[in-house]
């Protein structure tokens, strides 16, 4: 009997503040988790995602456009669903820590002969119904479950289910409203929908997840010969000074700190994103690049926390601006920065003053 999923990642996020199935999760999408356990328990995967996401490559089978409401959207992963399937199951992007275990034993369920079976857990809590806000019952909770996806459906019935165009919280309703039976399977605690952002901060923690990263930068140019070349670090120009030779305006210290929040964020070093045979970033503003840097660290889920650098050089002395680089570094980074100065002590090319070297360690948080 051929298994496949319908995982359901066409919203918004309008509570969430964003679309969350893009979220990053423990260095993946919020999507990938889903999609991920999906295949893992059965033959095929239908993803259904935002209509301007449809061109974008998933680990799928097929990418369709998300509908109007959830029902919607279901019933577009359902017309690329092959004929022959047998079951079918609907998963919530938004459930990223549903492991294929549950996946599983849904489909075991239909499979002996159900003809639909829900993820669920029992309520814990004292349940009330409230008018207004006023009591007006306090129900059996014994009687309650709070249900999950995934649900997995034999795929007849499910497709009746949907043939009349109605709309429903789940899948289970649409199937119980056509008369057929559907069971519980014991869902997961962990197995959390992310409604708002503080939803992911569990899922992080859930998930074995760290919410903060540490990343380790270092960066060293030699002293130039093209004596109109000005020495910039940390985004402060050196009148006087004899610059730097680099690609671009050679600023070990901003370059460092980049390094750094690249390493943190999981996205690879410098030179894999600026590299010094493109053209268009020759004599670029290390602080433009840093900034860069930040955007695609925040694109990926972090952002720095602070950081703290360690300059390596002769000359010149950096304390009569090194509140002025900490102030412009912290600027772009939106925390706080810490620049220290050392001596080479007369050691290698450093301590013979022939060029200058920065190491930077920078936190970054969810």
């Amino acid at each position: 009997m051929l298994v496949w999923t319908i995982v359901v990642a066409g919203g918004t996020g309008t509570r969430f503040g964003g679309a969350k199935q893009y979220a990053s999760l423990g260095g993946r999408r919020v999507l990938d988790w889903s999609l991920d356990s999906a295949r893992a328990a059965g033959d095929g995967v239908v993803v259904v995602v935002p209509a301007e996401q449809v061109g974008r490559p998933e680990a799928a089978d097929a990418v369709v456009a998300g509908g109007d409401t959830r029902s919607a959207s279901v019933r577009n992963g359902l017309a690329a669903v092959p004929a022959d399937a047998g079951v079918v199951i609907v998963h919530d992007a938004a459930r990223p820590l549903a492991g294929p275990e549950l996946f599983r034993a849904a489909v075991d369920a239909v499979v002996q002969g159900a003809a639909g079976a829900v993820c669920a857990v029992p309520v814990t809590d004292t349940v009330k119904r409230v008018a207004g806000a006023t009591v007006v019952a306090t129900l059996d909770r014994s009687e309650l479950w709070a249900v999950q996806t995934p649900q997995a459906f034999s795929a007849a019935a499910l497709r009746a289910a949907h043939a009349g165009g109605g709309e429903a919280g789940d899948d289970a309703a649409l199937v119980e409203a056509a008369g057929e039976d559907v069971v519980v399977v014991a869902g997961d605690p962990r197995n959390l929908k992310l409604t708002g952002p503080h939803d992911l901060v569990l899922a992080e923690a859930l998930a074995g997840s760290p919410a903060l990263r540490i990343g380790q930068g270092y960066d060293v140019h030699a002293f130039s010969d093209d004596p109109a070349r000005p020495l910039v670090l940390g985004g402060v120009v050196f009148e006087g000074e004899r610059g730097l030779s680099g690609h671009s305006d050679a600023d070990v210290v901003a370059h460092a700190v980049a390094d750094a929040v690249l390493g943190a964020a999981g996205l690879g070093d410098l030179g894999r994103h600026f590299p010094d045979t493109d053209p268009a970033w020759a004599g670029a503003d290390s602080l433009d690049l840093l900034a860069e840097v930040v955007r695609r660290a925040a694109a990926a889920g972090w952002r720095p926390a602070n950081a703290d650098c360690t300059v390596v050089l002769e000359r010149p002395r950096l304390a009569p601006r090194r509140d002025d680089m900490e102030a412009r570094l912290a600027a772009v980074l939106a925390a706080p920065v810490n620049v220290k100065a050392a001596r080479a002590e007369g050691l290698g090319a450093l301590g013979r003053g022939e060029g200058i070297a920065c190491s930077a360690v920078v936190l970054v948080g969810r």
